[in-house]
Order: structure tokens, then C-alpha cells, then sequence
């Protein structure tokens, strides 16, 4: 008879447990960025100083964005090493199209060129069946060593111009990239959520054979998400150049381990198939938070670069466990 209501105590926390764990699942990385902001709120009065905290925003709205495209990539199952590479490229080559035809036609050639290396990759990956880390590897040298080609190595520049608005322009008292921030992560989520092309990145992550199975054309999504991870390093690089007024072929150096960095932080699984575009977010602000409170507590960038790596590895430790558990 105990052993009985034993048992049947068991059986009635089972659900408990397991909502609790969906839900840490689900806001585990927002949670992380409160408590870490609030530890840094606590140690640091300059943090919540509504100047650093805009700062904070504006440096971090470029990893979002590249980050953004990157998780389409991994729910599918793939990623991208090649996406710094691209921005240095694209960053060269849209200042010398402004150059030399203005800034318009310079803005439209750069996202053009992002988006087709992007494109490109995508070929290589769903239709020559190459590995993504293989094929996007091979991106990374190739497009880095085309942007030095064409620079010799020198930065380019362009000095004025309304481009740099997007750069260091200001709305309503927020920079430019904060607002680009929004309009990106809006048009993401809906897209993931509200649409069957998003339903279908889902379902090729999850298991590519049943995808195929189900009449999800494979090859076509593995290549668009590769195509709008392009497009938007595009922005993020438009971005970039709009506010350091000058490009070269080392710009993007490391900006694949800060995205890939921030998807995984937000909760998105490397195997594919899950991932949240607002987790992504979340995990993007909590690097960016991090920097910010040990730039604030005077500690130096080598033991930034290991913070960063010691969350990275708890993040992939905490969601492992808990989608385990769950």
C-alpha cells in the first residue's frame, strides 16, 4: 500500500518535473542573461548607466545579426565557418562599388556578393554533397584570400557619404544598428515560426530522410539557409563599414566563433532540429554583457577570450543535461 502511494507520487511529479524543465529549456539562456546582468549590476555601478547599456546594444547588434542567419543554419543541421571571411569580402568590395558608382550601387554589390557567397556555399553543401564544415571551410580561405587579392592587403576606405548612416546614424536617441537589430530578429522569428519554410528547416534538422520522405524539397532549404545566413552577414557588414568608415580582409576575423558562440548559447542543439531565433539573441547579449563587465572591472582580453569559452562549454553542458532529463 505505501509503495503504492509511493508511486503514485512519483507518477503525479513526473509532469511537474518535466514543465520545469521544458520551461528552463525554453528561457534557460534569457535566465542566464538576467542573473548575469544582475550580478554585474551589483558589482558595477557603470553598467546600468543607460549610456553603457546602449553601448552594450550597438557592439553586440553585429554578432546578432550574423548569429540570426547562423541559426537558421544549425536547426538545419549545418553551420558556417565562413561567414567572417565573407564579411571581410563583402566589406572590401562594397566601399570600392561606392568608389566608383556611389554609395546606392556599393550598398546593393555588397549585400549582392554576401548573398552569393552565401548562395554558393549552400550549392556545395545540398548539391555536391560536401560537408559543411568542409565546404564552408574552404569558403573561408577562398573568400579571405579573394578579399586580400583585391586589396593587396591595404584597407579601402570612404570618407562621408549617407551610408555611414546606418553606421553612426541615431533614431529617437538609439543608434541605427539597434533598430536594424529589431527588424532583423522580428522578420526571423516569424519566419521560423509562422511559416512552412520555417516548419521545413525544423523537419531537416530534425531527421533529413523523414524530411525528404514528407515531400520537403532538402536540397532547396539547405541551400537557402546558407543563401540568408549570406545576407545577412551582408547587413551586419554594411554595418560595420558604415560605422569604421573603411574595410579590409581581416575585418570579419572571428565573427564565425562569436555567432556560432552566441547560437549555441541560446539554446540551439548542434545535431539540428532545434533552436530558438530569441534564444540566439539572448545568448549574443550574454557575450556581449560579459565583455562589458570585465572591460567595466578593468580584466584583461586574454581572460575574456577564456570566460567566454568556460560559458560556451557550461551553455552545450547545462542543455545537454536538460534535454536529457526532460
Amino acid at each position: 500500500m505505501a509503495q503504492e502511494a509511493h508511486a503514485s507520487s512519483e507518477g503525479a511529479a513526473l509532469p511537474e518535473r518535466r514543465v520545469a524543465y521544458s520551461v528552463l529549456v525554453r528561457f534557460g539562456p534569457v535566465i542566464g542573461l538576467a542573473f548575469l546582468c544582475l550580478v554585474l549590476s551589483v558589482t558595477s555601478e557603470a553598467f546600468l548607466n543607460p549610456a553603457n547599456l546602449i553601448n552594450v546594444a550597438r557592439q553586440v547588434s553585429i554578432n546578432a545579426i550574423i548569429a540570426a542567419g547562423m541559426t537558421f543554419v544549425m536547426i538545419s543541421g549545418g553551420f558556417d565557418l565562413s561567414v567572417g571571411s565573407v564579411m571581410a569580402l563583402s566589406g572590401v568590395v562594397g566601399i570600392m562599388a561606392m568608389n566608383a558608382f556611389g554609395d546606392a550601387a556599393g550598398i546593393l554589390i555588397m549585400l549582392a556578393v554576401a548573398l552569393s557567397c552565401g548562395l554558393w556555399n549552400g550549392l556545395l553543401v545540398a548539391f555536391a554533397r560536401i560537408n559543411a564544415f568542409v565546404a564552408t571551410l574552404a569558403g573561408m580561405t577562398i573568400y579571405h584570400g579573394i578579399a586580400l587579392v583585391v586589396t593587396d592587403s591595404f584597407p579601402v576606405t570612404r570618407f562621408g557619404g549617407w551610408y555611414r548612416n546606418f553606421g553612426q546614424g541615431h533614431l529617437f536617441g538609439l543608434p541605427i544598428p539597434i533598430y536594424v537589430l529589431i527588424i532583423v530578429y522580428v522578420v526571423a522569428h516569424i519566419v521560423l515560426t509562422r511559416t512552412a519554410f520555417g516548419t521545413s528547416v525544423y523537419a531537416v534538422g530534425g531527421n533529413e530522410e523523414a524530411a525528404r520522405l514528407s515531400g520537403i524539397n532538402v536540397e532547396r532549404i539547405r541551400t537557402s539557409v546558407f543563401t540568408i545566413c549570406g545576407f545577412g552577414v551582408g547587413i551586419a557588414s554594411l554595418l560595420i563599414i558604415g560605422r569604421l568608415q573603411s574595410a579590409q580582409a581581416n575585418m570579419g576575423i572571428q565573427a564565425e566563433l562569436d555567432a556560432i558562440a552566441a547560437v549555441v548559447i541560446g539554446g540551439t542543439s548542434l545535431a539540428g532540429g532545434e533552436g530558438r531565433v530569441f534564444g540566439t539573441l539572448a545568448g549574443a547579449f550574454t557575450i556581449g554583457v560579459l565583455n562589458n563587465g570585465l572591460n567595466l572591472h578593468d580584466i584583461s582580453a586574454h581572460w575574456q577570450l577564456v570566460a567566454k569559452g568556460v560559458v560556451i562549454a557550461l551553455a552545450v553542458i547545462i542543455d545537454r543535461q536538460l534535454v536529457h532529463r526532460q
